[in-house]
């Protein structure tokens, strides 16, 4: 990610309501995903909102944040999450983004959060799985 990328991810605002609208796209996109989800959603949306807050905020030192991705990938595993399933979130992070910022969704932002979860969902891609699990 170049620096300005950087600083267009930081400033987007990510709110609790953001998390609702994401994981509804989600279960929209992606129904058998659900089953993945525990039924009382408020903790997991607190999950998503603090995550997103700590790589959005160590995105000028991604190194700071690598280590929490890894660990991250990998419990996800441990709950059924496949390689197949990153761009499925990634989709649906972006339409959240795209309808939560309106008109400050700019091609120019949706570049920079499209850089910023294609470099950490590849990482966590290949942290998590082997070669051959990575290819499903």
């Amino acid at each position: 990610m170049t620096p300005d990328q950087v600083k267009l991810v930081q400033v987007a605002p990510i709110s609790e309501q953001a998390a609702v609208i994401f994981y509804d796209r989600l279960f929209e996109v992606a129904p058998a995903v659900k089953a993945m989800f525990p039924s009382d959603m408020a903790e997991q949306r607190k999950k998503l909102i603090a995550t997103l807050a700590v790589v959005v905020n160590g995105l000028s030192n991604l190194s700071s944040v690598l280590p929490a991705a890894s660990a991250l990938a990998k419990r996800h595993v441990n709950y059924g999450a496949k390689p197949a399933h990153y761009p499925v979130v990634g989709g649906a992070l972006l339409w959240t983004l795209e309808k939560g910022l309106g008109e400050a969704w700019t091609p120019d932002v949706a570049a920079a959060w499209t850089t910023a979860y294609g470099t950490l969902s590849g990482y966590m891609i290949a942290e998590a799985y082997s070669g051959a699990q990575a290819a499903e």
